[in-house]
């Protein structure tokens, strides 16, 4: 990673040393305003399966801020995402070339709420990388939405995209068009333009926000135009979205709301049952306009069952229903391997549901449907801090919603509280989540080869209330099984600063214990109290570590505000930050890794600049 920032506005963004446990690099700093130098390079942190190698930079923004982040590389074809503080795998926006200028990268976005946001540059795909300029700025407040205009059944309307337009969160120009439905009408609605590549959005007003109920881009047969089919599932008034795929595209556009094609037949299939069909032409149509079989079953509130379908003539893809055709889930690759579908799904409430058979794209041909009964979520058993315990994924394990099999352990802590789960495994690549033990299971924090040891998984949390807590542990893949080991450690309280005087040199060592970033980097805190205007030299050397040093102070909702940080400053490995407080204060400085798996003997000091 080489990095240079060349310019920063006056007032910037806080930014965050790390990402989280899915964003497994430490992240730069970034000012608004700024403009980065960097380059891609084979020392930079890769994704899953090496599929690309990225630079990851951290700011933590208000709720509704806008921004847009400008990606130029002439060595590769750029992307940009972002991703949402609550350390969630999927990234809240992309962009791959919506700066219309060849492969360039444009990402508008809008933070939803406040926190720590991750920009990641990198390339499309492959290893290949060199150098980029990105640049971070913040947008000013979008238009007042305009009143939708009305469109009638039955009705062809003409209109036409500009920079005048009111814009989506992650800055789309848009027209919308709003109509009223029963529960059960079927729509079909068509966008047709020749100047630019069109995306249908279709949604309600709810408390003044848009929420998308459906969306299509490149409807079968029909080129780069929209074609998308719905089923209105209650009474009430309902908005289309008019907007391009790239934020740099306007210009004339057609659109048209027709009745819809009736929906497939659905013919009874009972759980525990395997079907062979068809898909052809002459089938009913899916709400994306391709052809679809349905079938009926009977179920239970709380039950579990697993949906499969295969095929060795198309692409799958499944999505599941009620009764009144409100869609529940859908899945395209889940299977086991290759493009075959699999749904696992507790069931809401007692009555039919409706499982939707189709191809991803427009294909056709013979099929596979079974659905089975699994074994439903079990209560979680008590594990006491300090245990170590044998466990087994087998068939019999409940599954989670990505059909994993795993078993669950609860155990009870207070605020603050630091704890470390390790899970080691011979026969699967382990993977290990927290979640407050309360209603339905949602991750807080996770982790995959924290261990550092190949496959086996290592996860700090520190325990944000009171109360009782639900660790998982299971395989990353869902078709793993076998033998496993799991530790639960009460790590205590997080260590309190130290000091170091300013022109002396403290000596320390990162251990297990230390107090860890979100992303299980470990690091050594030290206070230190100057005066505005004062400039100091942090310098960190190690010969066990890559050293990493932030400077910053804690803000009075308990986040930590970055105010400098370095890497590779004096040397490859060794950092070096000139700093100058902006005010008299006491200010924290952290001494720390790159990585995390990384401890041993440091060196700190701070001098005075010369």
């Amino acid at each position: 990673m080489r990095r240079q920032t060349i310019l920063a506005a006056a007032s910037c963004l806080a930014l965050v040393l790390a990402a989280g446990p899915v964003l497994a690099q430490s992240a730069e700093p970034l000012a608004v305003g700024a403009t980065v130098e960097g380059a891609i390079e084979e020392s930079d942190q890769t994704a899953v399966e090496d599929s690309y190698r990225y630079d990851d930079y951290a700011v933590t923004a208000r709720a509704g801020q806008r921004f847009e982040a400008i990606l130029r590389s002439g060595e590769f074809d750029t992307y940009l995402e972002v991703f949402p503080p609550n350390e969630a795998e999927d990234a809240l926006a992309s962009d791959d070339d919506g700066l219309g200028e060849g492969t360039d990268s444009r990402l508008r976005f809008t933070t939803p709420e406040a926190g720590t946001y991750v920009l990641r540059a990198r390339p499309l795909s492959g290893l290949d990388g060199g150098a980029y300029t990105l640049r971070l700025t913040e947008r000013p407040p979008a238009p007042r939405a305009p009143r939708p205009s009305g469109i009638r059944l039955g009705q062809t309307v003409e209109g036409e995209l500009s920079g005048r337009d009111p814009e989506t969160d992650d800055g789309l120009p848009y027209d919308a068009f709003s109509f009223r439905a029963r529960q059960g009408d079927r729509f079909a609605v068509a966008l047709d333009s020749e100047a630019f590549d069109p995306v249908l959005r279709l949604g309600r007003s709810v408390g003044g926000a848009f929420v998308q109920l459906a969306e299509n881009d490149d409807g079968p047969d029909s080129g780069l135009n929209s074609r998308l089919v719905f089923t209105a599932p209650e009474n009430g008034d309902y908005l289309i979205r008019v907007t391009p795929l790239n934020v740099a595209e306007t210009g004339p556009y057609s659109l048209s709301l027709q009745e819809g094609p009736p929906p497939a037949a659905a013919q009874p299939i009972a759980i525990g049952a395997t079907v062979e069909g068809e898909l052809t032409e002459g089938d009913g149509k899916s709400e994306s306009d391709t052809p679809a079989d349905a079938w009926r079953f009977e179920g239970q509130e709380g039950q579990r069952v697993r949906i499969d379908m295969t095929s060795d003539d198309f692409d799958t893809y499944l999505e599941l229903f009620d009764e009144n055709r409100v869609s529940l889930d859908e899945d395209d690759d889940g299977g086991p391997e290759g493009t075959n579908s699999r749904m696992t799904v507790t069931l809401p409430r007692t009555g039919s549901y409706i499982i939707e058979a189709r191809a991803f794209s427009d294909g056709t041909g013979d099929y596979s449907l079974s659905i089975i009964e699994v074994q439903p979520d079990r209560p979680p058993e008590p594990i006491a801090f300090g245990a170590s315990l044998q466990g087994e994924i087998g068939e019999g394990d409940p599954r989670d919603d990505e059909d994993r099999g795993y078993d669950a352990f609860t155990f009870s802590g207070v605020e603050g509280q630091r704890i470390q789960a390790i899970m080691r495994s011979g026969d699967f690549d382990t993977y290990l989540q927290i979640g407050k033990a309360d209603g339905e299971f949602t991750a807080l924090a996770s982790d995959d080869d924290g261990l550092m040891e190949g496959t086996d998984s290592r996860l700090n949390f520190t325990l944000p209330e009171d109360g009782d807590y639900v660790l998982r542990a299971l395989p990353l893949g869902s078709d793993a099984e076998g033998l496993y080991a799991l530790e639960l450690i009460d790590r205590g309280p997080l260590p309190q600063p130290g000091s170091v005087l300013i022109g002396s040199t403290a000596w320390g060592t990162l251990t297990e214990t230390d107090a860890t970033t979100d992303s299980n980097v470990p690091y050594d805190a030290y206070r230190i109290t100057v005066r505005e205007d004062e400039k100091l030299l942090i310098t960190m050397v190690s010969n066990d570590v890559d050293s990493f040093v932030v400077i910053g102070r804690e803000k009075g909702d308990g986040e930590f505000e970055i105010l400098g940080s370095d890497d590779d400053g004096l040397t490859d490995t060794h950092a070096r930050l000139e700093w100058t407080a902006p005010d008299d204060g006491t200010f924290e400085i952290r001494a720390g890794a790159y990585q995390h798996g990384q401890l041993g003997v440091y060196a700190l000091t701070v001098e005075k600049q010369p």
